[in-house]
């Protein structure tokens, strides 16, 4: 389509571009497959292939921007600075796209601060988001998707976080690898607060090897520069680039394709996720001498930190890595770490403590899609006993709610005659005295709830999802499983 016939365009075709009546089912911007508008229209400059002109008018190209806006629909998110949510970003766009894209091909759009917010982390400190408005996470998209078939063809084969086709069970697939092949200690990198600290210079720097665009690069400066919104208070940014918008994973893995690079030319195995970069040596000296001059190597190429307290030379099975630990055998079997399953409790605990005044089966209905998501994440996990376990303690919880809500010694008494126990003893168990979550691992209680009362109610069970993905996948290692109340 030609610039005149764009510009000539209704404001009610402006809208219209934007619409959708079928979900994107591609994934996210994170996982987004490298084929699409604006990548196979891209044209290289003259006499430099490796540098690539004229990208903004692909970036804003109707089908690009469609795909874009249907990715930002389909991932919702909170409001920026503005208030505006997604929902209300069509009719935004009709009344004001045209404004926008000339804007954006002239140079002149300024993209508006993000909103910040802090979460906790599971190890302590918090985690710093910047969340744009939802008409720069459409722009940030588009621009993503371009970019992303420019880019990722060249990154390294061991890096493996937000690329289409990549994913998280890859790499703890190959770490595990390398561990079964002899490289039995681990260089555990923790880079210090990356996205915060990610030097624009040289980050801009590494973009213009391949893009030639001056207003596209001016663009992506000044997302990088918006200012943050937190408690009220405007605070520039003259480095970092905050996790929250689709752009931050695209850029963060160009600027640390350089350590990629590094490691390859030194042959050493590696895979990194993001800023999770695992290094595999045969020695614990050998793993000293790499940590010592990688960090080195990051401070002055990169001008990135190493965090002191977190890195460490190690065996694998006493760290973890995305997650996941591994066993300490000739051919390792992959387990939940031990600080995966002390954050999943905590997060299952906050379900409960809101649970206390509903249906138990309302509850349940919250608490299985976390229950669905946790045991697909860990599916490669080979031990089985701490998916035993937490099947246990999760209905144990369910119990103490029970044994809660019935509140009175009568009602837990009727209660427990309903469930099947002597009269007698439901009543000795409801004035024994003890606490909720004694009652709630006592024989009494298990018995008038026993698993099958559970999985009448739908409650997902961790154990049986897991041994029925073993079964499926004709797995060898778990042995003889013995019955779970």
């Amino acid at each position: 389509m030609s610039n005149g016939a764009i510009v000539s365009m209704t404001v009610k075709e402006a809208g219209n571009r934007f619409a959708t009546t079928e979900p994107d089912r591609e994934g996210t911007a994170r996982n987004a497959k490298s084929t699409g508008p604006g990548a196979a229209a891209v044209t290289a400059t003259t006499g430099t292939p490796e540098r690539y002109d004229q990208l903004l008018s692909r970036i804003v190209e109707r089908p690009n921007m469609q795909q874009a806006y249907r990715r930002v629909v389909q991932n919702r998110g909170a409001a920026g600075v503005d208030g505006m949510s997604v929902a209300e970003l069509k009719d935004y766009l009709v009344k004001n796209w045209l404004r926008i894209r000339d804007l954006l091909l002239t140079g002149r759009y300024v993209p508006q601060a993000i909103r910040g917010v802090q979460i906790p982390k599971p190890t302590g400190g918090v985690r710093q988001l910047g969340i744009p408005t939802a008409v720069d996470r459409l722009i940030q998209q588009a621009i993503h998707q371009v970019l992303c078939p420019i880019f990722d063809p060249t990154f390294s084969e061991h890096s493996y976080g937000f690329r289409p086709g990549r994913s998280a069970h890859q790499a703890v697939s190959q770490a595990r690898q390398y561990v079964a092949d002899g490289y039995r200690f681990v260089v555990d990198m923790d880079l210090e607060k990356f996205f915060d600290r990610v030097n624009h210079d040289i980050l801009m720097s590494r973009l213009m090897r391949r893009i030639a665009d001056k207003q596209l690069l001016l663009l992506i400066r000044r997302y990088l520069q918006a200012g943050i919104l937190q408690n009220g208070t405007l605070s520039e940014r003259k480095e970092g680039t905050p996790q929250g918008g689709p752009l931050s994973p695209l850029l963060s893995n160009i600027l640390l394709d350089d350590l990629d690079k590094e490691l390859e030319r030194r042959g050493h195995r590696f895979c990194r996720y993001a800023d999770d970069c695992n290094i595999y040596v045969k020695s614990k000296q050998a793993g000293e001498r790499v940590l010592q001059s990688l960090t080195r190597y990051l401070k002055n190429k990169l001008k990135l930190t190493v965090n002191p307290a977190k890195s460490a030379v190690d065996r694998p099975w006493k760290r973890k890595f995305l997650g996941y630990s591994m066993t300490c055998e000739k051919r390792p079997r992959l387990r939940v770490a031990p600080e995966s399953v002390k954050k999943f409790t905590k997060n299952i605990k906050e379900l409960f403590r809101r649970g206390r005044g509903r249906r138990i089966d309302a509850t349940i209905a919250g608490v299985n899609p976390k229950l669905t998501g946790w045991i697909n994440y860990f599916i490669l996990a080979e031990v089985k006993n701490v998916f035993e376990e937490l099947d246990g303690w999760l209905r144990r919880r369910f119990r103490n709610l029970i044994w809660r809500q019935w509140k009175k010694p009568f009602r837990r008494q009727r209660g427990l005659i309903e469930r099947g126990i002597a009269p007698d003893r439901a009543w000795k168990s409801s004035v024994n005295g003890r606490g909720a979550w004694w009652n709630s691992g006592a024989s009494h209680m298990n018995e008038a709830f026993p698993k099958r009362y559970f999985d009448y109610l739908g409650l997902v069970s961790l154990l049986d999802v897991k041994l029925n993905q073993f079964i499926m996948s004709g797995t060898a290692g778990y042995g003889t499983v013995r019955p779970v109340v």
